[in-house]
This record gives C-alpha cells, structure tokens and sequence, in this order.
C-alpha cells in the first residue's frame, strides 16, 4: 500500500477505563485499512509538535472537568482530568486547522461539543435508557437504544438512514439545549440528548455518544470506520 492507501490515525490515549479496552480501537482502524497511531498526554506534554497523521479518533474516558464550559462540579461528577482535557483539546484544534477527519467517540463526543463552545448536562439521572450497569468484578454492562440518524447529515449517509442498536454506557451527556453554535445534530433520543454531532465547515467530523469500536457491535458499526478511513485517505492523497 502506499501512504495513501493506508493513513495514519492518531488515536487519542488516556487512563484504563473500566470495561474499556483501547485495542478495540485500533483493531477497527486496523481492521478497515488504516495504519493507527496511539498518542497520549505523556507524548504530547514532551513535544507538543503532533506527529504527522491524516485523521484523529478521540477515544472515551472519565468526566469533562464542568469548570471548561463555565459549570461548578456537581455532586455526581466524581473524577475529572482538566489536563487530559488540555491534551485533547489541542489535539482537536490542530486537526481543524489541518482539516483532517476526526472521529470523536463518547468521551469524545462530549469535548466536541465543549471544544466549540457548548456544555453538558453533568449527570442524567441513571434514567433508562441511558445508563451503564455494573455487572460482575470490574465489569460495566451497557444500556441499548434506538438511534436514527437526521436526513441529510453525515452520519445518515453513512449508515443508508437505518435505524441503529447503540450502547449506552454514559452519565453525562449533550442535550440539545446544549449544542455548541456551528455545530448540527446528526442524531438525538426522545428525551432529548444528542447522540451524534457534526461540524459542517470540516472535511469530515462527527462524534457519536455511543461506542462503536465495541467487538460487539463491530459488524454492525463497520461503515461509520469504512467512511471515516476513506475520508482519512483522501485526506492524506491531498
């Protein structure tokens, strides 16, 4: 292959996350035909001068610190990591800049939103069906619901407008009361949060609360990859 035929994605690395393997990332980028490229806060505070890559995944993890979007931490936000924040952040902006795709997944999702402006709901309450349940030892059970993508966006193009099975394993959330300005919802419930978002001024950029690098849904989630790795390599034939 050459450069081209198979880009270099950077995947933003953070700390062990329960019921969270960071494999599962990098075997779907694998998977569809890209080189991934794990990038973490260590890197980054050493030589903040980003490697050269074609496409960004920003990966899940622990609670945006609220004090980012103007918010005093509540009483349910438990751990934050303002410097990963940080990190992640300037991961962002310089792939704007470069107009590289970015893929944003859960945590992701939610600086995405932070990243252009906007804010989160801190904690939603463990109402169904948005929740994670704790399952035996150390593992953490998803939640699942029905998620269908707005006609003309992104996202609908990429799965035909089917009606999508998603996990749900977050406590916080965008709502769409607090959509950052630029940015387009791609996909909510009924109740409100916003399941995907959208920068319509880039190359390609989408962020999904779900977590579609999960084995078990990656059969099902194969064209939101397929799409951000094809994006990723006309980006890099530019």
């Amino acid at each position: 292959m050459t450069p081209a035929d198979r880009p270099r994605i950077l995947v933003t690395r953070a700390e062990e996350v329960i019921g969270e393997r960071f494999e599962d990332y990098t075997d779907r980028i694998e998977e569809t035909g890209a080189e991934p490229v794990p990038y973490d806060q260590a890197t980054w505070e050493g030589d903040a001068t980003l490697p050269n890559y074609d496409g960004v995944v920003v990966t899940a993890g622990i609670d945006i610190d609220p004090t980012r979007y103007g918010e005093e931490q509540s009483e349910y936000v438990r751990e934050v990591a303002p410097d990963r924040d940080d990190f992640e952040s300037a991961v962002l902006a310089d792939a704007f800049e470069r107009d590289v795709p970015v893929l944003a997944i859960c945590r992701g999702h939610q600086l995405f939103n932070v990243f252009a402006g906007g804010s989160l709901l801190q904690h939603i309450h463990e109402r169904e069906p948005h929740r994670a349940r704790r399952g035996e030892g150390d593992a953490i059970d998803s939640g699942w619901h029905e998620v269908t993508a707005e006609p003309g966006t992104l996202l609908h193009a990429v799965f035909g407008g089917r009606t999508l099975r998603v996990n749900s394993r977050h406590h916080q959330a965008v709502t769409t009361d607090r959509v950052a300005e630029g940015l387009t919802v791609a996909a909510t419930t009924g109740d409100g949060i916003v399941e995907a978002l959208e920068r319509p001024d880039r190359r390609w950029a989408l962020s999904v609360q779900w977590h579609p690098e999960r084995d078990e849904v990656a059969d099902d989630q194969r064209p939101l990859f397929e799409a951000f790795v094809a994006a990723c390599r006309e980006a890099s034939a530019d």
